[in-house]
């Protein structure tokens, strides 16, 4: 337990992380990696450049002194973080090498005004939640090692086939090369892939949303391929795998995780909603719900750009031709003239309340979304003002966790 000048001191920082938060932890990251290079192996660099996981920390550091009277508030963040450190590799001996740098970025950015008495507050609250995070991953670790098919760290997988989806997307079929079972997973949850490219300094790990039902005797990634644009570059492990992973090419992979996982306790209605390559964790849930339970109704809506980069329309259309049950609607912001003449598309623009409320036959329903933020934070928006209450809105965030809402730390 935290003493109570502890508790006091932390609580009275709350103001500081909001106007400092991101500067902290953009000097954290610096002064980890610039003493601990080999940690580079485990971050997202692009994250890094993006400033996106430097935001995700400041939010969870932030949170953590909002909540630090009660931190079991805390305990779901600290799961879908765990299940990402899991399928990383984070380990308990990072723990202490974190807490040293994020105190000295603490001291860097305040200054005098980080007094002693606020270092050691802060010393004090991130052992209880390191010591928190350690304990949820171990259980983690064992329960992904013990189960049937599991494993421990990253094991090779070969490309048993590579299919081309769209003019951008690519899907890869993945089989143990050690000729042994695989582990099970939730609908919604993730890989991880190991790229280690020759000539470069440091392994590169992506999550990608494993895209068919659990069951079978292969995993399946559905990829899009980054292109750089004037907003980005290139991405490194998405452009690799569609350029040289090809039919019995290896890949790394370590056991499935995520905590975006289907409600199959639930009998109501399911609704979910994708934009781009968020179909992906909705290609399994989907492909779950019309094979085991085929008594419950299901509306897949699907925005896209036009229909050259829209994955996997055909099976969704032959899906709903052999389920009833499953009602599947496509929503294109620029479609293309081959578009319009095939009428391959039930709405032109963007996804909003009104055609949502025109489609969705029962707003007593589970929502599932995912796609590009500014897609969810739309989705997110429309279904509260619809009345959708928090417990049935679910939705899963590619790369770190950031805010639907307004940001809480600038």
């Amino acid at each position: 337990m935290l003493s109570a000048q502890s508790i006091q001191i932390i609580k009275s920082t709350v103001p500081v992380l909001e106007v400092h938060g991101v500067t902290i932890t953009k000097r954290f990251y610096q002064l980890l990696f610039t003493n601990h290079p080999e940690l580079l192996n485990i971050f997202n660099q692009a994250n890094q450049k993006q400033g996106r996981q430097q935001a995700a920390l400041a939010n969870a550091v932030y949170a953590a002194a909002l909540h630090i009277e009660n931190l079991a508030a805390i305990i779901p963040v600290v799961k879908q973080i765990g299940h990402k450190h899991r399928s990383l590799g984070v380990k308990p001996e990072h723990y202490p090498v974190v807490g040293k740098y994020l105190l000295m970025a603490i001291k860097d950015v305040l200054g005098e005004a980080a007094t002693d008495d606020i270092l050691n507050a802060w010393a004090e609250a991130y052992g209880m939640i390191a010591d928190a995070f350690i304990s949820i991953e171990a259980e983690m670790y064992e329960e992904t090692h013990s189960q049937a098919g599991g494993w421990e760290g990253f094991r090779p997988f070969r490309v048993q086939r590579k299919e081309k989806e769209s003019d951008v997307i690519a899907s890869f079929y993945l089989v143990p090369e050690d000729g042994g079972a695989i582990a099970s997973f939730e609908p919604g949850q993730y890989l991880s892939v190991k790229i280690d490219k020759e000539g470069a300094e440091y392994t590169q790990i992506r999550q990608y949303s494993l895209s068919d039902a659990p069951g079978k005797p292969y995993y399946r990634i559905t990829v899009k391929r980054e292109d750089a644009d004037q907003d980005r570059s290139a991405g490194n492990v998405s452009t690799y795998l569609h350029q040289h992973m090809e039919e019995g090419s290896t890949l790394w992979l370590s056991a499935p995780a995520g905590d975006f996982i289907l409600n199959t306790a639930d009998e109501r209605p399911v609704v979910l909603i994708s934009g781009g390559v968020g179909l992906t964790p909705m290609l399994s849930m989907v492909n779950t719900l019309t094979g085991k339970y085929p008594e419950r109704p299901v509306t897949f809506i699907h925005a896209a750009q036009n229909g050259d980069v829209h994955a996997m329309r055909q099976h969704m259309n032959a899906l709903a031709g052999k389920h009833p049950q499953l009602s599947v609607y496509y929503c294109y912001e620029k479609p293309t003239e081959r578009d319009r003449e095939l009428q391959l598309f039930h709405k032109e623009g963007y996804v909003d309340l009104p055609w949502l409320q025109s489609v969705i036959k029962n707003a007593d329903a589970h929502f599932y979304f995912c796609g590009p933020t500014p897609f969810m934070a739309e989705i997110n928006r429309s279904l509260k003002q619809w009345g959708v209450p928090d417990a049935d809105i679910h939705f899963e965030f590619f790369g770190p966790a950031a805010s639907l809402e307004p940001a809480a730390v600038s």
